[in-house]
């Protein structure tokens, strides 16, 4: 029942992650959303993001995980269905608002709760990495719906999420967890400590550049990939079946090598391919091609998260919640960053996303500096 509760908790973050960059098209065609409207949009739920994330670790802590993930299910359930009924640019931003809080306390208690899994013959990054395999199925699920079932109808995709995300809830009501520490993670002198360490920086800092590329990918790809004159359908089916399977194929082919191999070797390769498919999937507009690109990029990305977060508790075991938090939440801010930058350099001309996007390679190559000094 734990397994079952943390692989649904993720694969429910899978389908809000692809979201917004699924259901952009229609709600602009809909309501003349220019790109920097869409950038704010971003904005407001990488804001979401980090205050979900921030905040959720003490209500874990004294309350234990179920109810830090039913707060959570509730906050997603409700933003989408706020998304159902918005009518405007304005509420749009609101639900994403919502969504965000909703998301980052998810991923904060279910990397909780995949704590609470120990596999013997697996390392931590390798159990990391089999869980969120469901993140990238759930990421591959959402934009492929949304073309084939739904015929790219923004509010169906939304009623279905939230309906998944309230069946999740029961299911994480029933599941027995683990007792609360009694302890809250966020403690001012521990905060200080770590922030004074160039080690958790480093990461902090790599995480935020990776956050600004994936999300890059999500919230914009589709557009990009439609002003080059790919069919929407097609748009979407590529950044279903390209990006997100290559991040579900990616980690189930990284975890035995993570045995072996250090989780700080396979991020430097990780983020030198990032910098190599992100850059060559912004280059055509053929469909096959960038079907090709776009699911290399899924693959090299596939194992960054999930391996940094567990290079973080590695490095730093008797703080890991409040250093996951910290790192955590500085991924959120790349969120916050990155989708105004994309949309302010594309304003109102969606050709223009071609030029906006290299901000991904660029991030991606900065990564692999990073990962060096690692």
């Amino acid at each position: 029942m734990l397994i079952l509760a943390a692989v649904l908790a993720i694969f429910v973050y899978g389908l809000i992650a692809a979201m917004l960059g699924t259901i952009l098209p229609d709600l602009s065609q809909r309501y003349s959303l220019t790109p920097k409207q869409n950038g704010n949009i971003a904005m407001a739920q990488g804001i979401g993001l980090m205050i979900g994330s921030f905040f959720i670790g003490p209500l874990i802590d004294t309350q234990g995980k179920k109810p830090g993930t039913l707060l959570a299910l509730a906050l997603i359930a409700l933003a989408l269905s706020g998304l159902r009924s918005a009518k405007g640019y304005g509420l749009i931003a609101g639900s994403m608002l919502l969504l965000g809080i909703g998301g980052g306390s998810l991923v904060t208690a279910a990397f909780a709760l995949a704590g609470d899994i120990h596999i013997p013959s697996l390392s931590t990054a390798s159990v990391f990495n089999l869980l969120n395999l469901f993140f990238g199925l759930g990421g591959l699920l959402t934009p492929l719906l949304a073309a084939r079932i739904f015929n790219n109808n923004s509010g169906r995709l939304t009623v279905f999420a939230a309906a998944l995300a309230a069946i999740t809830l029961v299911i994480h009501v029933l599941t027995p967890m683990a007792a609360p520490s009694g302890q809250v993670a966020f403690q001012a002198s521990q905060v200080g400590e770590l922030l004074a360490s160039p080690e958790l920086l480093l990461l902090a800092g790599f995480l935020f550049l990776y956050v600004s590329a994936e999300v890059g990918v999500w919230n914009w790809l589709a557009r990009h990939l439609i002003a080059q004159g790919v069919p929407e359908k097609n748009a979407i089916t590529i950044l279903s079946l390209g990006f997100a399977l290559g991040i579900l194929l990616g980690r189930v082919a990284i975890a035995p090598v993570l045995v072996n191999v250090s989780p700080e070797r396979v991020l430097t390769g990780a983020a030198v391919l990032m910098a190599i498919t992100t850059y060559a999937m912004l280059q055509t507009g053929s469909p096959g091609v960038a079907w090709a690109a776009v699911f290399l990029a899924g693959l090299s990305m596939a194992p960054v998260f999930p391996t940094t977060l567990a290079v973080v508790g590695s490095k730093f075991p008797a703080t890991a919640a409040t250093a996951t938090g910290i790192a955590t939440t500085a991924g959120w801010l790349g969120l916050v960053v990155s989708s105004p930058i994309i949309g302010g350099v594309a304003g109102d001309d969606p050709r223009r996303l071609k030029t906006a996007l290299l901000l991904l390679p660029a991030f991606s190559l900065l990564m692999a500096g990073i990962s060096v000094m690692l």
